[in-house]
């Protein structure tokens, strides 16, 4: 899923997930380590070594849930939120980053993520710009996405909506329009990194094993609202009983067991993780993974000549009827240079060995 072709090779992405699963949908540290050997990063939450079962092998189930394997993890730091649109401008204004959706793509390397004979884009499309969720105002094949996502120029983490939109009351909502390499200069910035696919996972299931959703195993629509997803016929009605029709504070919701917030709903969240789609068979072969560092390379069958990061956590357009991504378990794949305007990130600090 290139950030470019007019959107067309996001779209053949969302299509392959979607066919995948029949929606439509998105440093080690010893054991021995103690807390108080480092002060509490401002605005992180510890999370304790612990071993758990990684992937899921029941309902909503994907078949890149598994197999259930072991993984053993020492204990790290993890932001109690994703980070917001006013962390990110702080990060902007120390260094003046530019976001990959605020440059023009280069050809070369948006062919070089091309199966062989794709013909290149028109020039028109070689523009500064990122993909903008755009409901249409009637029902619609949902297996096209193309249909309610937009390569728009202009569309940006200052631009959401494309030219004249703003996020000046948007500060203490999850910054998105950013790729995964936006995402990791930040977190290099912060002198942490992000999250691995098992340190996501772990910390959003906030020290519960295999329970489906990370509030338990009640279904999402019972009760009062507990994240920030999709209410009604997607894409074309959304009733907003959570309050919110696109992106939301990040503590509007209930955190989870380990006082995380946002672990499910709002946005996808980058982690480190090539996305292979062999990952977890190559893991459970190791009998306990200690501490994974996922794949060393990417691979998704779906489309083979292009790389891809993996994202956790689902978003504001998740529906039951169309992507239960927000899922603890769940997992989807996007290049690293895409954009969108449901994709956020958090970071993790792993604390160094003690002296000896």
């Amino acid at each position: 899923m290139k950030q470019i072709l007019a959107g067309l090779a996001v779209a053949v992405s969302f299509v392959a997930a979607a066919q995948e699963a029949n929606l439509s949908c998105c440093g080690n540290l010893p054991s021995r380590f103690g807390m108080s050997r480092v002060s509490a990063p401002e605005g992180m939450v510890w999370i304790p070594g612990g071993q758990f079962t990684m992937g899921w092998d029941g309902e909503f189930g994907r078949g890149d849930e598994l197999p259930l394997h072991q993984v053993k993890l020492d204990g790290y730091w993890i932001k109690r939120t994703p980070v917001t649109n006013a962390e990110f401008k702080e990060f902007v204004e120390a260094t003046g980053y530019v976001t990959t959706a605020e440059k023009k793509p280069v050809l070369e390397e948006v062919m070089r993520g091309m199966p062989p004979g794709t013909p290149p884009p028109p020039e028109s499309a070689l523009v500064a710009a990122s993909m903008v969720f755009t409901p249409p105002g009637y029902p619609v094949d949902l297996n096209n996405p193309l249909v309610w996502w937009q390569w728009k120029a202009g569309a940006n983490w200052k631009q959401p909506k494309g030219p004249g939109s703003t996020i000046d009351n948007m500060m203490d909502h999850p910054v998105i329009h950013v790729s995964w390499y936006d995402a990791e200069a930040y977190a290099r910035w912060k002198k942490m990194s992000l999250p691995t696919e098992a340190q996501w996972e772990y910390a959003a299931r906030g020290g519960h094993e295999q329970r489906l959703n990370v509030w338990g195993d009640e279904p999402v629509e019972k009760g009062t609202p507990k994240i920030n997803i999709w209410e009604g016929t997607f894409p074309n009605r959304n009733y907003k009983k959570d309050g919110y029709y696109g992106t939301s504070p990040v503590l509007a919701f209930a955190p989870n067991d380990y006082g995380l917030y946002d672990m499910a709903g709002n946005v996808w969240e980058w982690t480190a993780d090539w996305y292979h789609i062999d990952a977890y068979r190559m893991a459970a072969r190791k009998g306990i993974a200690e501490n994974p560092q996922g794949p060393l390379s990417s691979y998704d069958p779906a489309e083979p000549h292009m790389p891809k990061k993996v994202t956790r956590g689902g978003s504001f357009l998740c529906n039951d009827a169309y992507c239960s991504g927000y899922r603890p378990s769940a997992r989807m794949k996007t290049s690293p240079d895409t954009s969108l305007s449901h994709t956020g990130f958090r970071v993790v600090f792993n604390p160094p060995p003690p002296a000896e």
